[in-house]
């Protein structure tokens, strides 16, 4: 399926020899994915914060390298009245990379835009439950909520939950301007982006000068960039295929943590007959996820049963409610009344997707459905898939943290409705205790497990690729992120 790479003697002296050293402030990474824009509160393109998260743009909270939440523009913050309201403390001598002052106004214009009824922001129920946003003083904003939420503070650490200068928040797609050590050098599309240090920056400032991603979606050509050194790292590698050769090669370090991304065969529960909970529980039979593992992951990659990450300490395995199982798949379709059903399998680019895509159509096929594949664009996906709800199935790896509560979003483009879930979802806003949290979250992977709004596959590895002498990218990613600020190169 993938073409083998025959080296000439020629090519086999250059790579012995390698390429001229890297700067020791510069850095290129690799990405699959070029972003449609650079505002993370705009998009729901994930690759927009694996540039942005930590190095453009900041919150007023940001996830750890470990998924905790750690003070970013907030030093610190103060829950009242239950967790009704919040308190944020602002860092003083903050500036925008523009030269403008940073304070509690731009938090509460920030925090607006992204509740404002005309608002774009993808993960817009992040901010719905705002009733007020106060600046008290420069640095002391307070945020009235309509209800007690203990995840807030979390919520604040998003990438869509990012601080915006006013002045440039409506062209930040093309021309970003935030508060992180970085900012945007160049833009050329199609190619790369590239990130120079703020020397404005607030904060300690990174060791790095210079940061170039380059676009490569083809995995054979992200192999060869690696090995030819055109790229130093490429964190989220797009060809698992190739990492056994690059372990035994010294000049490269593989780097294998978990990811927030749970992969699954979404499906549109708007339309017949994927409305039935019959066909959606038979789609879910007929998958066998280590096979898509094997197959599609080279083995990297976690089975899961619901709509959680493995790695969390309330994780529950209910890989036992929807097992491989063609026969009982088989049997529910006619129970269902459906025979010959075709559906559309929307594919965008990650290998993921395409690869796991074969496979998926495949199982299906053994089971008596037949898939149209499209292979999508990322910008037709978000446009097609996720905004306009033109699809039956998609395979989509949705790696926000802590996402379970998207299967209560009113108009969200799987369609799922199911007002049991969201009554959970409410109650898990207002539960401050951390073990009635951890039973109502446990109960939550349960009835999706029983119901099926999709059929889940696996959590994402996440598989990465350095030059052995780069240090402080993250193992695992909490975040799509590829958080800079603490990467250097070894002396």
């Amino acid at each position: 399926m993938f073409q083998r790479f025959l080296l000439t003697t020629a090519a086999a002296v250059a790579l012995i020899s390698g390429p001229a050293l890297a700067a020791q402030d510069a850095i290129r990474l690799g990405m699959v994915l070029e972003p449609p824009g650079l505002d993370p509160t705009a998009n729901a393109a994930a690759a927009i914060d694996e540039i942005t998260y930590a190095n453009l743009f900041e919150g007023l909270t940001r996830f750890a390298p470990d998924g905790s939440i750690a003070p970013s523009l907030a030093e610190s913050w103060e829950a009242k009245e239950g967790g009704k309201v919040y308190e944020f403390k602002l860092h003083g001598g903050v500036k925008f990379h523009d030269g403008a002052n940073f304070d509690a106004s731009d938090v509460v214009f920030s925090l607006d835009r992204a509740r404002a009824p005309d608002s774009v922001n993808a993960q817009k129920a992040l901010f719905a439950d705002i009733e007020a946003v106060e600046a008290v003083a420069p640095d002391l904003v307070r945020v009235t909520l309509k209800a007690p939420d203990a995840d807030f503070p979390w919520k604040m650490a998003w990438g869509d939950a990012v601080m915006m200068d006013p002045a440039s928040a409506a062209d930040a797609a093309t021309k970003p301007v935030g508060t992180g050590p970085f900012k945007l050098g160049e833009w050329t599309q199609g190619d790369h982006v590239t990130l120079t240090a703020f020397d404005g920056y607030w904060g300690e400032k990174p060791a790095l000068k210079t940061a170039t991603f380059r676009f490569i979606a083809d995995p054979t050509a992200a192999f060869a960039a690696m090995m030819a050194g055109d790229v130093d790292a490429f964190p989220i590698y797009p060809a698992p295929e190739t990492l056994d050769q690059l372990k035994a090669d010294p000049r490269f370090k593989v780097i294998v943590g978990t990811t927030e991304g749970e992969t699954i065969l979404s499906m549109n529960n708007r339309n017949a007959p994927l409305d039935s909970p019959k066909v959606r529980e038979a789609i879910a039979l007929a998958v066998d996820r280590q096979a898509i593992i094997d197959g599609a992951m080279f083995g990297y990659g976690t089975p899961i049963g619901s709509h959680f990450a493995p790695h969390h300490p309330d994780y529950v395995d209910l890989l036992d409610r929807s097992p491989h199982d063609p026969e009982k798949a088989k049997a529910l379709l006619a129970e269902a009344g459906v025979s010959g059903l075709k559906l559309g399998l929307a594919l965008p680019p990650p290998p993921y997707a395409r690869r796991g895509g074969e496979i998926v159509a495949a199982q299906l096929r053994e089971v008596g459905i037949e898939t149209q594949t499209t292979n999508m664009e990322w910008a037709q996906w978000l446009e097609t898939v996720y905004k306009n709800h033109d699809f039956d199935l998609t395979i989509i790896s949705h790696v926000e943290p802590m996402d379970i509560g998207i299967y209560a979003r009113d108009g969200y483009y799987i369609g799922y409705q199911n007002p049991a879930f969201n009554a959970l979802m409410e109650k898990l806003k207002a539960a401050l205790d951390p073990a009635e949290r951890s039973a109502i979250l446990k109960e939550a992977q349960e009835m999706l497990a029983d119901d099926h709004p999709v059929a889940f596959l696996f959590q994402l590895a996440k598989t990465g690729v350095a030059d052995a002498r780069i240090e402080g990218l993250w193992e695992n990613a909490p975040s799509p992120a590829n958080d800079l600020t603490k990467v250097h190169w070894k002396e």
